[in-house]
């Protein structure tokens, strides 16, 4: 890591230095370090890095004639492999192209090689269709599963080439049988893109229609994004949508993992256009960034960001994260090194925020990646009520090494203290309960929820609304093979999520398969919400994997009533392909249903593809968004607990919200929105607060409006932000940037 040293000798600065810069300071040196770690990071980046090709292109030069083939073959696969991942699609081919005619005569080379030749040569065929087409030609209906004929190629050569060589492999009977799997589920695929599906594939490895076909009848939604110009073509990165202007309408930001990618803003016209205002709002040459964490973390009124980055890299990984203070004028000032937050950078895609110790001010903790050649301990920064925060986990008990993946926070047990969860992919997961003296204990042992071992996106919900919080977990271990299996109805063994249901008195109990959730899936980014507004939270999950190989659809769980979830992936037309980081849920156009939000694209610089915004198309149910604003408590009011109490048909029941931005991977507003299925009336709205453990309780509150509660204060303040439509078509689209 030669290139990392000369970053922690010049950045790597006191807390008491961080102190004395000023905000401008810290933001010139922000833009500063970004643009070095971009420069220095063009070769070695594993992901994005041309390096490891320019070894293996020595390596073939330099390769004596007499060298055995089998070198020369390998050599070639590596390249083709190494050039597809670059986004080199034509000269990948020639590469695999070149391997797979060495092995003329060639009896001694293994079967399981000459397989891998040829399914590799069939997806750098299909990765050059998907280009071709979805890509430089993109519609709402690409890669969206079942493709349906608005997503069919019109330029079918990639496809076409594609399907012998995953015949090939299908015909091998000496092929693996999880490749053969693989093979199968991408041969499937390639018919679909020509329009050839069902009746053109072998019947011997044809996928059955009805695999494709949901568990129950779905509305079908539909991308919006290209007409908004919200279809910003990247790598894999996060979205919030939040009120970052303060005007009662949601603004997005959108960040990538491209070391050369310009974080984004985009602010909501409230006439159904949303606009670039990147450079306006003083984000220019802030690069990068996998995930994003919205909290107003100095009590001012005004939405601040956290934008973190590194994740997957390991040592090449030594980035700083950003924290962006909002200046309530349109703009946003790197704050990151003036507030202490810049002292050591770990690799990272996951962080919270939380009062953990109930002062007024939100902290946050930050899960760093340890790997076998990397070592990064979690941080728990207090937050020190003057704009500045100090690294307390180590005394705290919470500074684990592991590779975090999810953190989350939630008061499990109802002491009114947040308690934190911790997602490590390949090490047994944490629970940290919250003993209110400033320290926390690790309970997950204990209390049964240390699974799964092979986990990513994690949250707290009330998922059947009981009013205690349950936990969602995540597993990432599926592949395609698996997906392939669980299609044709075959057993499959790979570990799964877990759903733990809460008793409100610190206790779990796994209900996972009772609630269905035992399907294969491999999700990244991933959010919750009530997309029917029935009152019960359903979720989406954003799946894939870095190998472009992983072609799996996004799911969505519809949750029916609390007793089990139902996958309506393929009614709902979300199954998208291409690889799905931060999701959103929130109703960006005030007409009073969840719209859903997902950034895509991959790791890899040839990975990229645009963001999707799926339009609601609504359920004719009643809804409530409900702000909170501390005064005593947090300004942005997370962890505050709120309780809808409606008349439905007659009877009573209660709806059960905690404020915050949702799951793991991807920032929902932190206004919160209730469905309130065909109920006549709100009898009363309780919140509740932490900080004070006071309740505020509120009759007769109007149904289909947006509300503010401020704490402390009687009288609740009815929102007038009126709905409109989005716009057919934006002036301006989204320019797409490849890495060609």
């Amino acid at each position: 890591m030669p290139y990392v040293l000369p970053f922690l000798f010049l950045f790597t600065i006191s807390a008491s230095y961080a102190a004395s810069l000023s905000q401008q300071e810290s933001h010139r040196k922000m833009v500063a370090l970004l643009a070095e770690v971009r420069a220095q990071n063009l070769d070695d980046n594993p992901y994005q890095g041309e390096g490891q090709l320019r070894q293996l292109e020595d390596q073939l030069q330099a390769l004596p004639d007499a060298a055995p083939v089998q070198d020369r073959i390998r050599l070639h696969f590596r390249l083709g492999i190494a050039e597809l991942f670059l986004g080199r699609e034509r000269r990948a081919i020639d590469h695999l192209t070149a391997a797979e005619e060495m092995l003329a005569g060639q009896h001694s080379v293994p079967a399981q090689v000459v397989n891998e030749i040829h399914f590799r040569l069939g997806l750098a065929w299909l990765r050059l269709g998907e280009t071709q087409n979805c890509v430089l030609n993109p519609n709402a209906e690409h890669c969206i599963l079942p493709i349906r004929p608005g997503g069919f190629h019109t330029l079918p050569e990639g496809s076409r080439q594609a399907i012998p060589y995953f015949q090939a492999v299908l015909d091998n009977t000496a092929a693996e049988e999880r490749l053969r799997l693989s093979a199968r589920w991408l041969l499937n695929i390639a018919y679909m893109t020509l329009g050839q599906y069902p009746e053109g594939v072998p019947p011997a490895h044809r996928i059955p229609p009805e695999a494709f076909e949901s568990q129950a009848a779905f509305p079908h939604w539909v991308n919006v994004a290209p007409a908004l110009g919200l279809d910003t073509f990247s790598l894999s990165g996060g979205a919030v949508a939040d009120d970052f202007d303060s005007d009662g309408y949601l603004d997005f930001f959108v960040s990538t993992s491209d070391l050369a990618g310009q974080l984004r803003f985009f602010r909501n016209g409230r006439d159904g256009t949303f606009a670039d205002r990147t450079e306006a709002a003083n984000l220019n040459g802030l690069l990068g960034g996998l995930n994003l964490v919205q909290a107003d973390y100095d009590n001012d009124g005004h939405l601040d960001l956290l934008v973190l980055r590194g994740a997957w890299f390991g040592e090449h990984g030594q980035h700083p994260n950003s924290l962006l203070r909002n200046a309530g004028d349109g703009t946003f000032c790197d704050a990151t090194f003036a507030a202490g937050l810049g002292q050591d950078h770990y690799p990272t895609q996951t962080a919270a925020w939380a009062d953990y110790d109930l002062d007024g001010d939100l902290d946050l903790y930050i899960g760093n990646e340890t790997t076998d050649t990397f070592v990064a301990p979690g941080q728990l920064f207090h937050n020190q009520g003057d704009g500045t925060f100090a690294d307390v986990a180590p005394t705290a008990g919470v500074d684990q090494y592991a590779h975090a993946k999810a953190v989350v926070w939630g008061d499990y047990d109802g002491d009114r203290w947040p308690d934190l969860y911790v997602s490590n992919l390949g090490q047994p997961n944490r629970l940290y309960h919250n003993q209110g003296d400033g320290t926390f204990a690790d309970v997950a042992p204990t209390l049964g929820v240390v699974s799964p071992r092979a986990s990513f996106p994690a949250w707290f919900w009330d998922f059947d609304n009981d009013g205690h919080l349950d936990l969602f977990v995540a597993a990432y271990s599926a592949t395609i093979a698996d997906i392939t299996a669980a299609h044709l109805g075959h057993s499959v063994s790979v570990e799964q999520a877990r759903l733990y249901r809460g008793d409100g008195q610190g206790g779990f109990a796994d209900v996972s398969q009772d609630r269905h959730l035992a399907q294969p899936t491999k999700p990244m980014g991933a959010n919750f919400g009530d997309l029917d507004h029935d009152g019960f939270l359903d979720f989406y999950l954003g799946t894939g994997d870095t190998d472009y190989a992983e072609l799996m659809p996004n799911v969505l769980y519809w949750n029916q009533a609390g007793q089990r979830f139902v996958d309506v992936t393929f009614a709902s037309g979300l199954g998208h392909l291409q690889k799905g980081h931060g999701v959103v849920f929130a109703d960006l156009d005030h007409d009073g249903d969840v719209d859903i939000f997902e950034q895509m694209g991959g790791a890899y610089r040839g990975d990229g593809f645009a963001d999707v915004l799926y339009e609601n198309p609504g359920f004719g149910h009643g809804w409530l968004a409900v702000e909170v604003v501390g005064v005593e408590s947090n300004r942005s009011g997370i962890g505050t607990q709120l309780r809808v109490d409606v008349v439905e048909g007659g009877q009573r029941r209660s709806l059960y919200r905690w404020v915050g931005s949702g799951g793991s991977f991807g920032g929902n507003p932190l206004r919160q929105y209730v469905g309130l299925g065909s109920a006549e009336r709100v009898a009363q709205l309780v919140v509740f607060w932490p900080k004070s453990g006071r309740e505020q309780v509120f009759a007769e509150v109007p149904v289909n409006a947006i509300i503010r509660v401020t704490e402390g204060r009687q009288q609740l303040d009815i929102l007038a932000l009126p709905a409109f439509k989005f716009a057919v078509e934006h002036p301006k689209r989204a320019e797409h940037h490849l890495h060609k």
